[in-house]
Order: structure tokens, then C-alpha cells, then sequence
């Protein structure tokens, strides 16, 4: 198992955890079907569609 032979400093460890904090936690795109927001890689949970496919029945 791989050990490190120096400390890491307490900087450079928080430089390394803060370039995760930059990115946005959640991608919000437009359903081209009904035009509500969704998560990106989602189905639409207003209308069942995704890629243009219905994929689930939504009951009204």
C-alpha cells in the first residue's frame, strides 16, 4: 500500500477539496416536450419523456 513520506499540509489539502466545491451540484435543462425543468439525464416526471421517446405514462 502506497504511504506518503511527508504530511500533507492542511492548505493544500483544502486547495484540493475547494476545486470540488466550484462545480454546480445540479444541471437543470428544458424537457424540449413540455418545457418544464429537469435534471439533466432524466426523464421528465410533468410529461414521461425522454430523447424525444415516451418512456413512462404519466396518469392525469
Amino acid at each position: 500500500m502506497a504511504v506518503p513520506k511527508k504530511k500533507t499540509s492542511k492548505s493544500r489539502t483544502s486547495s484540493r477539496k475547494a476545486a470540488n466545491m466550484k462545480t454546480p451540484s445540479i444541471t437543470l435543462t428544458v424537457c424540449k416536450k413540455c418545457g418544464e425543468k429537469v435534471m439533466s439525464h432524466t426523464i421528465c416526471k410533468v410529461c414521461g419523456y425522454y430523447g424525444g421517446k415516451k418512456i413512462i405514462e404519466i396518469g392525469d
